[in-house]
């Protein structure tokens, strides 16, 4: 072989590792750096993760001096597909994260991912938890991990939303897409520090039915409001519950939307837990909630609250609405990094009402 080809074989692998699109984001902390790591973990294919998860960790790592490693479900030629539910490539960030972040719904993991993860829990790392990530995992019955599953029965019924976070999946209260949620502060946790500097929080995702266990801090209530904007007033219609089939007026009691938990893994580690059933990207655009959740994230690595988080968006946010299929085509890691702004999304048509059920005769 000439000298040549010698160098051109030993420089390829080097030029392709250069040439190979990212499959993960991370951000060095700007400022004096809390030498802390958080991991977020998107994949739901509904509320729209893979654009609210690249914001927050923007804000943790440039505002508040984090590092931070997004993973995303990807397609083989690294495309970003949130129905993708096996894929989340860099999982190793896992192994030196101190906290976690998690949008997640309906994941069905390989083996070596859910080792990874399963390892961060038991080691009780802190977990910051949103919207569907009370039903993040899907697996069959004949799995190693169906016991992680939202549906489990057995020594985890509820898989491990429910053993962990301390809900899974129950069904929607307000009515989707038509009834969206205003946060109320708990009177008992108006002094908690995770409420630091948070006063009105809105979202246009519904409220869920959920009931965390009695060892549960509930931080917010949802008030469920008859619109989708925050002038909209309370909805006063009643409904049965799935729990146990008693109807109720559905904000006579509210449903709780945030709650914390501090509750014993099975390695003998004790996890601080963070739970909203809120959190899609266009409830992120609410400063309220963004603090909320940076707050947790303090909250959860015994770190000090700030008096009131800076949450300022660090590049500009643009978030597309919720939906199934309704992901942007195409996206790439590239286009989430440091500097980049996603384009606004164009306006989805107004939903037409629902129209009442012919009877039949």
């Amino acid at each position: 072989m000439n000298l040549r080809a010698l160098l051109i074989a030993a420089l390829f692998p080097a030029v392709c590792a250069l040439a190979a699109p990212p499959t993960s984001l991370t951000f060095a902390p700007a400022g004096p750096a809390k030498g802390k790591h958080i991991v977020f973990l998107t994949g739901d294919e509904e509320y729209r993760g893979e654009e609210a998860l690249p914001m927050l960790a923007k804000i943790l790592s440039q505002r508040h001096g984090f590092r931070c490693t997004v993973l995303f479900a990807l397609d083989a030629d690294g495309t970003i597909n949130p129905d993708n539910q096996k894929s989340l490539p860099g999982s190793e960030a896992l192994d030196s994260a101190d906290a976690i972040v998690m949008a997640l719904r309906f994941r069905g993991w390989p083996d070596e991912v859910m080792e990874r993860f399963e390892k961060a829990w038991l080691a009780g790392k802190p977990i910051v938890a949103l919207r569907t990530s009370t039903h993040a995992f899907n697996f069959p019955a004949t799995s190693r991990w169906a016991k992680y599953s939202w549906n489990a029965k057995g020594d985890w019924p509820g898989g491990w939303g429910k053993l962990v976070l301390g809900e899974t999946w129950v069904t929607h209260w307000g009515r989707h897409k038509f009834e969206a949620t205003r946060g109320v502060i708990e009177a008992a946790a108006k002094n908690d520090p995770i409420l630091r500097g948070v006063a009105d929080v809105f979202g246009p995702t519904d409220v869920y039915e959920v009931y965390p266990p009695a060892d549960a801090k509930i931080l917010l209530r949802g008030q469920v409001v008859a619109g989708m904007t925050p002038e909209s007033g309370p909805a006063t219609q009643a409904k049965p519950r799935k729990s146990d089939g008693k109807t109720q007026p559905v904000n006579e009691p509210m449903m709780p939307v945030a709650w914390t938990r501090e509750v014993p893994n099975p390695s003998g580690k004790k996890n601080r837990v963070f739970c909203t059933t809120m959190g899609d990207a266009i409830d992120l655009k609410d400063e309220g909630l963004r603090r909320l959740v940076v707050n947790a994230v303090h909250w959860g690595l015994g770190l000090e609250v700030p008096a009131k988080a800076d949450v300022r968006y660090v590049d500009g946010y643009e978030p597309s609405f919720y939906g199934f299929k309704e992901y942007r085509r195409g996206l790439k890691v590239a286009d989430l990094d440091l500097g980049k702004a996603l384009p606004k999304p164009p306006p989805l048509p107004a939903p037409e009402p629902k129209q009442p059920k012919k009877k039949t005769p």
